[in-house]
C-alpha cells in the first residue's frame, strides 16, 4: 500500500530503472539498487556516477524525510563526508531545509532531483579532487542545523530557533498568544512575524516541530 501511494513513485523507478522496490517493513517504502546520475554545474561541470543506494521512505512523506544509507562503500564513514555517525545515514542537509526543498516538487523523484543528486554531485567531486565540499558546508551536528534554521527563519542570531520550533508544534490560536519571537513585544498573532512561520506549518505536522525541537536540546 505504501509504494503504490508513495507520490512520484513510477517516475523516480523510470529515472532511475537499476533502483527496485525491496520488501519493506510496517508501512514504509524501501528501496535498494544502483543509484545512476548525471548532473552538471557551471563551475564544477558536469559528473556522471553511481552509488549504491537504500532508500527508505516513511508513509507519512513528502511531510516526513526518506533516509539514505549507501551500501557500495564508496562514501567513508565519517562526519567529513557528512555521513550520521549514529546509523550512517547521509546528511543530506538540515531536516527542514530538506522539507523545503521538498515542497517546490513533492515527489519522490523531486527528493532525488532536489535533495540527493546535489549531495551525491558534491561528494564525487570530494571524493575525485579532496579538500572542502564545493558548496560550502553546515557546522556537522546541532550546531550547523541552529545556523540554517536561524538564517532560513531569517534570524540574527541562533537563540530563538528552538522557542521558534515549540511555536510551530503548537496549534496555531494557541502559538499567536506567545511573545513574538522577532522581539517586538507584541504576541505573535499580532505580527509580520507570524506570515514568515505560515509557510513552515505546511511543511510539516506539529509533532515533528516538537521532535525536532527535542532532538536539539
Amino acid at each position: 500500500m505504501a509504494a503504490i501511494e508513495t507520490p512520484g513513485l513510477r517516475e523516480f523507478l523510470r529515472s532511475y530503472p537499476k533502483m527496485a522496490i525491496r520488501p519493506s517493513v510496517g508501512e514504509d517504502l524501501r528501496l535498494k539498487g544502483r543509484f545512476e546520475f548525471v548532473a552538471q554545474h557551471a563551475k564544477e561541470g558536469e559528473i556522471q556516477g553511481f552509488f549504491e543506494l537504500e532508500i527508505i521512505v516513511p508513509s507519512a512523506f513528502p511531510k516526513a524525510l526518506p533516509s539514505v544509507t549507501e551500501t557500495g562503500g564508496k562514501i567513508p564513514h565519517t562526519g567529513e563526508f557528512h555521513v550520521n555517525q549514529t546509523d550512517f545515514t547521509l546528511c543530506l542537509g538540515s531536516p527542514l531545509s530538506l522539507l523545503l526543498k521538498i515542497s517546490q516538487k513533492p515527489t519522490l523523484d523531486g527528493f532525488a532531483e532536489n535533495c540527493l543528486v546535489p549531495y551525491l554531485f558534491a561528494i564525487s567531486r570530494k571524493l575525485m579532487s579532496g579538500g572542502p565540499l564545493p558548496f560550502g558546508e553546515l557546522a556537522h551536528g546541532k550546531d550547523g542545523i541552529l545556523t540554517d534554521y536561524a538564517h532560513l527563519f531569517g534570524l540574527k542570531h541562533v537563540e530563538k530557533v528552538k522557542y521558534i520550533l515549540e511555536l510551530l508544534g503548537m496549534k496555531k490560536r494557541r502559538a499567536n498568544k506567545f511573545p513574538c519571537p522577532c522581539g517586538c513585544r507584541s504576541r505573535l498573532g499580532r505580527c509580520k512575524f507570524n506570515l514568515r512561520l505560515h509557510k513552515f506549518r505546511n511543511l510539516a505536522s506539529r509533532p515533528w516541530f516538537r521532535n525536532e525541537r527535542l532532538g536539539l536540546r
